[in-house]
């Protein structure tokens, strides 16, 4: 076996590391942002209001479809015993939508509490970064098990944090910028339209950036194993405090 045959053992360890990290980290970012089921079942209300809109232009029936669709996703996941804390958040956001639209009168006023959400968590995801403690670093932080390891111990992982917080909040004020001026000028059906289409692409854009950033980066320290290793040395070292008593 001549020099060039031999196999690159560095280079498989590297490779290796590598799709852990991208297997670790895509594992992550399905449990924090709900996976494709999550994702869908966060279209499908405001796809069934737009949809009955746009047929009769009957408000409360809309809005009653849109919520009882909610209830039945919350429902289905129940009885499965599956997380239930992405069809909550759901509902919550669809119930403020049919309240807000009752009270004025207005269907487009379904897609406001959502549309003053994802400005929110635009503008914070910026002032988090800028502020030295980006978001997405605070909400996958536990998921990996580091918690807030990474803002002292782990500059690396920081960076790439930042560049995930600033990704997700270009993108969400990019759509922001798209839908309230359709909020003012466009009417009901065209706004629904637009909003359900721009639903899952932005989405995943986020959390395909969010998954490149931290591929890259270095691994997350784990402090829920250090906490164990530290209370198992402890441990060790006052059974051997006490065999040295005994022996005394």
């Amino acid at each position: 076996m001549t020099f060039l045959d031999k196999p690159n053992t560095q280079e498989q360890d590297d490779d290796g590391h590598g799709r852990h990290a991208k297997a670790v980290t895509e594992a992550a970012l399905f449990e924090a942002f709900g996976g494709i089921r999550g994702t869908v079942e966060t279209v499908l209300p405001g796809l069934i209001f737009v949809t009955i809109y746009t047929i009769n232009k009957d408000l409360h029936l809309s809005a009653i479809a849109a919520l009882g669709l909610s209830l039945v996703l919350v429902a289905v996941r129940l009885v499965r015993r599956d997380t239930v804390k992405h069809a909550f958040s759901g509902v919550f956001g669809v119930a403020f939508g049919v309240v807000f639209a009752m009270m004025t009168g207005n269907a487009k006023d379904f897609y406001l509490p959502g549309m003053l959400y994802t400005l929110g968590l635009a503008l914070a995801y910026i002032i988090t970064t800028l502020a030295g403690v980006p978001l997405i670093g605070l909400i996958l932080g536990p998921v990996f098990k580091e918690n807030l390891s990474w803002r002292t111990r782990n500059p690396g992982r920081k960076k790439a944090y930042a560049k995930a917080s600033w990704a997700w909040g270009l993108i969400l004020l990019a759509k922001c910028a798209i839908l309230f001026p359709l909020y003012w000028w466009a009417d009901t059906t065209q706004l629904g339209w637009v909003l359900v289409t721009l639903k899952i692409p932005p989405f995943l854009l986020a959390v395909y950036l969010t998954w490149v950033f931290l591929a890259k980066a270095p691994p997350p320290i784990d402090v829920f194993a250090e906490m164990e290793e530290q209370e198992r040395a402890e441990e060790a070292r006052k059974a051997a405090a006490a065999r040295e008593r005994g022996d005394a």
